[in-house]
């Protein structure tokens, strides 16, 4: 369902441009209004991660909400699982989390919450752009009914505590050795503490905000220094996170990258093998490497595939009764502990394995071979796939591959971007029918002529 203010992941922009002070407040009004229900006095939590703009954003909010009636609680820098986690244990009406993700320190964005720590349905998300856009009135609280704003403490000790508690009582992570690459964004004091507390020994990258680096040659999406210190220190195993930490890769003792894929696969074969599994199988997007879906099928388990977007993979959970899902970019979903991704709880459940099996991550991550998968962005409208030229250039290429491989053609929900990702055994092949498609759709005058 389209819509004008929010995209695949909450509303997203340019601080100051699309995201603007004026914006965040009409947004709090917003929400606080659909939120309200009852007689009891409401309340909404609000993270952030670390860019410069979330203390503008953070106060406009809270001026929206309190306008409204609403009581604010203020978390502070936290990952996103955790205004999830917070929402729910504080009995809050709402949850708010302010960031953009793995996005440069320019953008930011405004994630909610329900009641219950999931993201928004389509349908509540219509309610609030109808007041956004004026049409449905907007209604400020009496005087005396203004809401107040207040700084929660122990938000940081409440999440690392909540993400411990998803191990075994006894399990120590005593002998190994960690790197952890907070990308200099929301979790930069929760998770080396926790892997700390934990036993382990740390070595943290990424953990000097400045409001203007985060995700700046470092995290999951710059995993290059944290193989470079992985190698340095002789250590174990690095962990990967993203600006708000719902996300997360591995770093093998040789500097290797392990993709969520190979997570998934990871978790759901030591779930299987400890009855763990609410289903036989699990739920990854249609961008999740073929090679996985054959080693689940080797296991006797399924891979149910969605729209890309960690939002459409829970959907899917929750109606079918799945509860270990996720992407290939690394966010893993484990409904038993968590109502989105959870970066530090998946490499959590990670170690668990490691500790287990005693043996190194090179060996136990490494379970299936991916096919050669080609993914290359075009600058473009979303329009171009609709010319017919991109269209039989589609339809081409899907058949030269025929059943030995896949193509996802996909508009990008943040940027003015069509992806294009070519899957299959033979890399030549797949190679020359996305750079065909790509060709098509970045010249379409051209191609049609």
């Amino acid at each position: 369902m389209s819509r004008k203010y929010f995209g695949t992941d909450g509303i997203r922009g340019r601080a100051n441009g699309t995201i603007t002070p004026e914006l965040a407040m009409k947004v709090g009004q917003a929400t606080g209004m659909v939120f309200e229900h009852g007689e009891h006095r409401h309340r909404v939590v609000i993270g952030k991660d670390t860019r410069l703009s979330g203390y503008m954003i953070e106060y406009a909010l809270v001026a929206g909400f309190t306008s409204v009636g609403m009581d604010v609680l203020l978390l502070g820098p936290v990952p996103t699982p955790a205004v999830a986690m917070l929402t729910r244990s504080m009995r809050a009406d709402v949850g708010v989390m302010i960031s953009a993700s793995h996005n440069a320190y320019e953008d930011n964005g405004i994630k909610l919450f329900t009641a219950d720590g999931y993201k928004l349905s389509d349908e509540v998300q219509a309610r609030i752009e109808a007041i956004l856009d004026g049409e449905v009135k907007l209604r400020l609280a009496k005087s005396a009914d203004i809401g107040r704003a207040r700084r929660v403490d122990d938000a940081k000790a409440r999440y690392i505590e909540f993400a411990k508690r998803t191990l075994p009582r006894q399990l120590s992570l005593e002998g190994l050795r960690i790197v952890v690459d907070c990308a200099n964004g929301a979790a930069y004091k929760v998770a080396p503490e926790a892997l700390w507390e934990l036993g382990a020994e740390v070595f943290s990258l990424g953990v000097d905000p400045d409001g203007l680096n985060i995700n700046r040659d470092v995290g999951s999406t710059a995993p290059a220094a944290l193989a470079h210190k992985v190698r340095e220190m002789r250590a174990d195993i690095g962990i990967a996170l993203d600006g708000d930490a719902d996300r997360v890769l591995i770093v093998d003792e040789k500097g290797h990258l392990v993709d969520g894929d190979q997570l998934m696969a990871v978790i759901a074969q030591s779930w299987k093998d400890d009855g763990l599994l609410a289903k036989p199988g699990i739920v990854a997007t249609v961008m999740s490497n073929l090679g996985l879906e054959r080693y689940l099928e080797g296991l006797g388990l399924s891979l149910a595939r969605t729209a890309v977007g960690d939002r459409y993979v829970l959907e899917h959970m929750r109606e079918h009764g799945y509860n270990l899902g996720g992407e290939q970019s690394g966010h893993i979903i484990m409904s038993d502990y968590s109502t989105t991704g959870d970066g530090l709880v998946a490499a959590l459940q990670l170690l668990s394995v490691l500790k287990r099996v005693g043996r190194p991550v090179s060996e136990v991550c490494q379970r299936f071979e991916p096919l050669p998968q080609i993914l290359k962005n075009v600058r473009t409208s979303t329009q171009a796939l609709k010319d017919d030229h991109v269209v039989k250039a589609i339809d081409a290429a899907r058949a030269k591959l025929g059943k030995n491989g896949r193509l996802v053609i996909r508009p990008s929900g943040t940027e003015p971007l069509i992806r294009v990702m070519g899957e299959g055994d033979d890399h030549d092949l797949v190679e020359s029918v996305v750079d065909d498609i790509c060709e098509a759709i970045a010249k379409p005058s051209i191609a049609a002529e």
